[in-house]
């Protein structure tokens, strides 16, 4: 039996800092190349381990969304203890969980960074029957399935998708996630997809978004989708030499950078809106 182990990590930086959310089944580790780029640049980062992550099967079938989205929340509130200004994104169902912190405190979030966004399981390795799985309603009967991790494990790299092909085989589900999704997890997924897409018009905070043209989990119109819908600023980045998991494939470096252009810019412009508050406020006491 596997024993969770928190891989949860925190980099001190400045007044900025930036909520790293991983994807579904995996686990920081995938967050730690875009963390260490965040870091460089002087902003403070927080990589939290997802409830049910980093553990069994067995963990990961015994949360539910709303277990995900609570240790998403405290990760929030102990990185706004250091930060006035912060930043949430995610990798996959990590960037919906960051859309939901926007959403639900909008005060507590100033942006997001969504990286692979996956509202839909329809990239071009996922088999059309495994599209009936929405059907499922009830956890026993998504019990029954499982859905594996399979070539090219969301990496267009070779070099990469072994180290993580060999990740997946070891019993160390702290590296490299579990081998495969539970059904029930995938359901939560899903639940997850339905509570969040009324509140999408709610999310005014300004938005990076991030996907591969060639995602093989998620297709790129689950991206334009939230383009769409979202309230806010939006600027899309879209990828040409990546699959789904963006954050350690080939343009990773491209990830970092965009993240760091769009942090950048928005502290600059909260801070500037901060700025002339003060001197509007000192101009009126004056007169």
């Amino acid at each position: 039996m596997t024993t969770a182990k928190d891989t949860t990590y925190r980099i001190k930086g400045g007044p900025v800092g930036v909520l790293l959310i991983h994807g579904l089944a995996g686990t920081p580790v995938e967050m730690r190349y875009v963390a260490h780029g965040l870091a460089r640049a002087g902003y403070t980062v927080h990589c939290p381990l997802i409830a049910g992550h980093g553990g069994s099967q067995a963990d990961i079938k015994a949360a539910t969304w709303q277990d995900w989205l609570q240790s998403a929340e405290l990760a929030l509130d102990e990185l706004r203890k250091e930060c006035d200004v912060v930043i949430c994104s995610g990798l996959s169902t990590g960037a919906l969980l960051s859309l939901m912190l926007a959403a639900k405190h909008p005060g507590k979030v100033q942006g997001t960074a969504l990286l692979a966004p996956t509202l839909w399981l329809n990239g071009w390795m996922i088999p059309w029957y495994a599209q009936l799985f929405r059907l499922v309603r009830h956890s026993w009967v998504a019990n029954l399935f499982t859905f594996p991790d399979i070539e090219p494990h969301g990496i267009k790299d070779d070099r990469i998708r072994d180290f993580i092909r060999k990740a997946l085989s070891s019993d160390d589900t702290s590296v490299g996630g579990l081998p495969e999704t539970p059904g029930v997890a995938v359901l939560e997924h899903h639940r997850l997809v339905n509570n969040l897409l009324p509140q999408l018009d709610q999310v005014e905070q300004p938005a990076l978004i991030v996907h591969p043209r060639d995602d093989d989990y998620a297709d790129l119109n689950n991206s334009w989708h939230l383009q769409k819908k979202l309230k806010g600023m939006v600027d899309m980045v879209v990828l040409n030499d990546s699959y789904h998991i963006v954050t350690v494939d080939r343009q990773r470096h491209v990830v970092v950078e965009r993240m760091v252009g769009f942090v950048d810019r928005l502290a600059g412009q909260l801070a500037g809106r901060a700025k002339t508050a003060v001197t509007a406020t000192i101009t009126s006491s004056a007169a």
